[in-house]
């Protein structure tokens, strides 16, 4: 049986784009139980309350919900449990000394599998105060009507 190519994406958290100034994002690998990896095969996963932290020098992923597996037996996982996640030991540590400094927390932005093995994009994001939020979806808006405008003098002129 060949193995899976490419990238396959399973959740991805669109509001931490909105919620937060993104500012490094890192690939992590995940520890995962067998019931959990064949959930995430069939594409069931919600990282909206996720984030992640370092603790004893390992980082850790929690509140990513990862439902039971429908065939699984009593052996089941958790679906909220703490996951640990792979990354090399300087960016643990480059990472825990970014949220040292105050205002910045590591939230996950995707969960997917690439090339078979189950991935987490984590980035390290500072808050958006409520005016920033709404300053950004003004200027998304903006940008929208534009091309709007645009798109329609090319119509006219053609």
């Amino acid at each position: 049986m060949p193995r899976e190519q490419g990238k396959k994406v399973i959740a991805s958290n669109r509001k931490a784009r909105h919620d937060y100034l993104i500012q490094d994002t890192y690939e992590a690998g995940i520890v995962l139980y067998g019931t959990e990896v064949k959930a995430l095969r069939q594409g069931r996963a919600s990282l909206v309350d996720g984030f992640a932290h370092v603790e004893n020098g390992e980082m850790w992923l929690e509140a990513v919900h990862i439902p039971e597996y429908s065939q699984g037996t009593w052996n089941n996982h958790a679906p909220r449990r703490k996951r640990k996640l792979l990354l090399h030991r300087d960016e643990i540590t480059k990472i825990a000394a970014k949220t040292r400094e105050g205002g910045y927390t590591i939230v996950p932005l995707q969960l997917y599998f690439s090339d078979g093995r189950a991935k987490v994009e984590i980035a390290i994001a500072k808050g958006k105060r409520e005016f920033d939020k709404r300053h950004a979806l003004r200027e998304r808006q903006d940008r929208r009507e534009a091309e709007r405008a645009m798109s329609a003098r090319r119509h006219l002129g053609e």
